[in-house]
């Protein structure tokens, strides 16, 4: 063999050698960008990234409500259909661990937001919760209006805070056996949401809440859940932001309010601590199920020079039963959706319940008006939930709630009032 030959093989050898060599180092090609997901079902609207990083969620909620008062002699409530609820909700994930929702309301004849949050969520255990939400507190008012088996939430909610702004550290752990929150909010008014600090004082709010038997033996005691809460904050309002808010009935009628008027020292206004307590719990098994809590609520008011620390109380106890379901703190669930060519499916929810309100005596009269305020509310309610299918109910309510007080000649009428609901949820 030549050496020019000899050359040639020994070059060609080293190039297929060093072929493999060079195939490693050199940049891979770039990667087709995968497709996002797009989900339409009973879920709503979803749009997510092939990893799930990224998720954007369009839901909504509407209620439309009839509202009728039987032996109304007094004309104290108003006939009336209305859209009690229309919300759209937009929820998403961005990086995998940041959620955020935004909910407004056009219900009721007004436009408001309802949730405006972001969650921070490195664990199941550790989240942080910025912005406007449910203060985690009670019980009854964070279960969710579309699951709650009875259109009007009890008397309980006249004391307890509802939306606020602020900080909520929350998280739960084994399996979701217990669960805690932590949370800096501005301050609520009893039974009212608020949209701005009306002081430079904010009220700390701690909940905890425990299912010890959830995933665990005996399986009848998955559904019992136990637990407390507690607020405690300084408040001061003006003659203009009085810090406080009127209690309502199941009629959503005004039955108890603190002195106003347009002259400062004519005006009750919340002056000093502010402190709430709630133990809490439920059962649910099978069809079966039950809630029951108690809240008191203290606090420092005033009216020109007379101060006065107010205790409030209220509780409340519901049982249900699901005709064709299961019962839940998530809602009636039925067996089998509702088929309206065969008219088969679908779950009835029967539900009773009894409330009380007791609002201090020392209240009145400095306070409030004996002639216009109840001094005590007792109620009893019946309620029949049609659950179609998971998004779509019908339901007929009745109630009775009667007073002590509130009346120029003694005790307010009672109130009777019939309230029908069909809701649609997506």
């Amino acid at each position: 063999m030549s050496a020019f030959s000899t050359a040639a093989l020994g070059a060609a050898t080293g190039l297929l050698l060093a072929a493999p060599q060079a195939r490693a180092q050199a940049p891979e090609p770039p990667k087709a960008s995968e497709p996002p997901v797009v989900q339409v079902s009973e879920e709503g609207f979803t749009l997510s990234s092939a990893d799930k990083a990224f998720v954007l969620k369009l839901r909504g909620q509407l209620q439309g409500d009839g509202r009728f008062f039987l032996e109304d002699t007094d004309r104290t409530g108003t006939n009336t259909f209305i859209v009690r609820r229309m919300r759209p909700m937009l929820d998403g994930t961005l990086f995998g661990f940041i959620d955020f929702r935004f909910m407004p309301d056009f219900g009721n004849g007004q436009s408001i937001i309802q949730d405006a949050y972001i969650d921070f969520r490195p664990g199941e255990w550790v989240r942080l919760r910025a912005g406007r939400f449910k203060t985690p507190f009670g019980l009854e008012l964070l279960q969710s209006d579309m699951d709650n088996p009875f259109i009007e939430r009890s008397l309980t909610v006249d004391l307890v805070p509802n939306r606020d702004e602020g900080l909520e550290l929350h998280g739960e752990g084994g399996g979701g056996r217990w669960q805690y929150s932590l949370a800096a909010v501005n301050g609520d008014p009893d039974g009212a949401s608020t949209d701005a600090n009306i002081d430079d004082s904010f009220d700390l709010v701690a909940r905890v809440f425990a299912l010890p038997f959830k995933g665990r033996e005996p399986s009848f005691l998955q559904g019992l859940g136990l637990g407390i809460a507690v607020t405690r904050g300084l408040q001061f309002g003006t003659a203009t932001n009085t810090g406080l808010a009127p209690a309502r009935s199941t009629g959503q009628q005004v039955i108890f309010s603190y002195l106003s008027n347009a002259e400062p020292g004519e005006t009750v206004t919340a002056h000093g601590q502010h402190l709430r307590l709630s133990p809490q719990g439920h059962f649910y098994y099978g069809a079966f199920g039950i809630l029951a809590e108690y809240v008191r609520s203290s606090q420092e008011v005033q009216v020109g020079d007379a101060r006065a620390r107010l205790h409030h109380h209220a509780w409340q106890t519901a049982v249900s039963w699901v005709f064709g379901g299961k019962a839940s703190f998530e809602g009636a669930r039925p067996t089998r959706p509702f088929n309206p060519k065969t008219l088969e499916g679908g779950a009835l929810e029967v539900a009773a319940r009894y409330h009380a309100l007791d609002l201090d005596d020392a209240a009145f009269p400095r306070f409030a008006n004996p002639a216009r305020s109840v001094s005590n509310a007792k109620g009893f309610g019946v309620a029949t939930t049609f659950v179609l299918n998971r998004r779509v109910r019908f339901a007929l309510n009745f109630h009775r709630t009667n007073y002590e007080g509130g009346a120029p000649d003694g005790d307010r009428a009672s109130e009777n009032v019939l309230l029908s609901r069909f809701q649609l949820t997506f």
